[in-house]
């Protein structure tokens, strides 16, 4: 077993041992959301990107409030629709 594959013994020690890799991988995502953003600010048509990104944006929101928030539709006013249509169906 390598140095790097080994298990600490003590238990301060592996925290510390995650706390320090937390921080990397927050510093590396950190440095390439920087890198992302200056990208985007060089681009001569930020103000288009950030026009579609917000009309995504509210089009998401529609969505989701489409979704959760429209009331179901009445049981009974659903068992009588199949009703009438099972009617319509049999000629009655």
């Amino acid at each position: 077993m390598t140095r790097g594959a080994e298990r600490p013994e003590d238990p301060r020690h592996q925290g510390v041992l995650l706390v320090a890799g937390l921080a990397e991988l927050a510093v590396s995502t950190l440095g390439s959301a920087l890198g992302t953003v200056r990208g985007l600010l060089r681009r001569s048509d930020t103000a288009e990107l950030v026009a579609e990104a917000e009309q995504d944006l509210i089009a998401r929101g529609r969505l989701v409030l489409d979704q959760y928030a429209a009331a179901p539709p009445a049981h009974l006013e659903v068992l009588a629709r199949h009703a009438m249509a099972r009617q319509a169906d049999d000629g009655v």
